[in-house]
């Protein structure tokens, strides 16, 4: 897994960008990235994985999630299948600027401030949001720019939302350990479906096993195990939405122990993989990889 610096240009007589994506997953690269643009990401209908910040999950039905400036994410095309649909939206902060009397912009001002945790918005918001956010794409000049005020505004309403992170992502973070820590993603996603020595990956990372424990928490706010078993649980989901038994899904993902899989998925996604495999079936579950209960933090100006 790498990170990228992605620049964003504007479209033509336009103070930001919307990007209405439909074409085959297979044209785009849903690489590891940021950018200063805050951004608005609807995938319109759909499975797929987030992956923002330190927070990584499956959806299902489509997503609609706020990114805050900087915030390292992948595209929302990961893990996804044809068709895909979405529309984002990406501009700078600077473009909303208000009078400091102009009381009703303290709520966009408090949205964008949380939106460095990443904010996933929860399917009734994004039906809600979906006409609007299509509108934008027919819509030109000043009328566009006028719709997008009315988004946030909206958005800044809301409460029917999560905190995809506990604590902000600096982009800084991965860039200064750039290859150290591509190396050790990059052994995970190769080496998942086994067991994996956490010494060997110490050895990796030319680190002792106390100092690559360490260094590791600091980066990801998570230890090394605790990352290797939520990356396992979420190739799990992507198997039982491919008709996968769960013994099947458990011993490829590299669990020995069926009983363990099934206590560490209930952990992680607060669901059995019966559960799961049930709710799927209906196309109505929403699997977030949990790390803790739902927090909602309130910012003031």
């Amino acid at each position: 897994m790498k990170v990228t610096f992605e620049r964003v240009i504007p479209n033509e007589k336009s103070s930001f960008r919307t990007i209405h994506n439909n074409s085959p997953i297979s044209e785009f690269k849903w690489e590891y990235h940021y950018h200063p643009e805050i951004e608005l990401v609807c995938v319109i209908s759909g499975n797929g994985t987030r992956h923002v910040g330190y927070h990584k999950s499956n959806y299902t039905n489509g997503d609609l999630v706020l990114i805050g400036s900087n915030i390292p994410h992948s595209g929302f095309g990961l893990n996804s299948i044809d068709p895909h649909e979405e529309i984002v939206l990406q501009f700078k902060e600077e473009i909303l600027q208000f009078p400091e009397q102009e009381v009703e912009s303290r709520s966009i001002k408090n949205l964008l401030e949380l939106s460095k945790y990443g904010i996933h918005f929860h399917h009734k918001v994004k039906k809600v949001m979906l006409p609007r956010l299509k509108l934008m794409l027919e819509s030109e000049g000043y009328k566009r720019y006028l719709l997008l005020l009315e988004i946030l505004f909206e958005l800044s309403k809301c409460e029917d939302y999560d905190l995809l992170n506990k604590e902000i992502m600096p982009y800084t973070i991965i860039s200064k350990n750039k290859t150290r820590l591509e190396n050790i993603f990059t052994y995970v996603e190769h080496h998942y479906d086994k067991e994996i020595d956490i010494e060997e990956v110490a050895k990796l990372a030319n680190l002792t096993l106390p100092a690559f424990c360490n260094f590791f928490k600091k980066a990801t706010q998570i230890t090394f195990t605790e990352f290797v078993n939520r990356y396992r649980i979420n190739k799990a989901c992507l198997l039982m939405a491919q008709d996968r038994s769960i013994s099947e899904c458990s011993y490829q993902c590299g669990f020995n122990n069926v009983t363990y899989f099934n206590r560490m998925f209930k952990k992680y996604t607060g669901k059995t993989p019966s559960e799961f495999i049930r709710n799927y079936s209906h196309s109505n579950v929403n699997v977030d990889i949990k790390t803790e209960k739902k927090t909602k933090a309130k910012i003031s100006f």
